[in-house]
């Protein structure tokens, strides 16, 4: 394969398709390489958006926890108040 103007042998057959071979190998390992990488960082990306989320969620449920025990603590005074004046509609008047 020296001079372009010759035919090609077996053996130089052989060779040009254990070179190609053997780039066809290194691109696909490149290739995977460069695809496993890719979906590295997309996992990365979906749990820092995932954290995010669980984070402001978190912060969220406190926020109406806190503003529950607020309303069952009126909810209780209101309900403390009834009572005195059912009890006071209910009694008969001291003689």
């Amino acid at each position: 394969m020296d001079n372009g103007h010759q035919p090609a042998t077996k053996n130089d057959l052989a060779a040009l398709r254990d070179e190609l071979l053997g780039a066809i190998r290194d691109s696909s390992v490149a290739l995977r390489d460069e695809l496993m990488e890719a979906v590295r960082d997309s996992e990365t990306k979906l749990l820092k958006a995932f954290y995010t989320f669980a984070e402001s969620n978190q912060q969220r449920i406190s926020q109406v926890e806190a503003s529950n025990g607020a309303v069952i603590a009126r909810l209780a005074t209101l309900e403390s108040r009834i009572t005195i004046v059912e009890k006071h509609l209910n009694l008969p008047p001291a003689a």
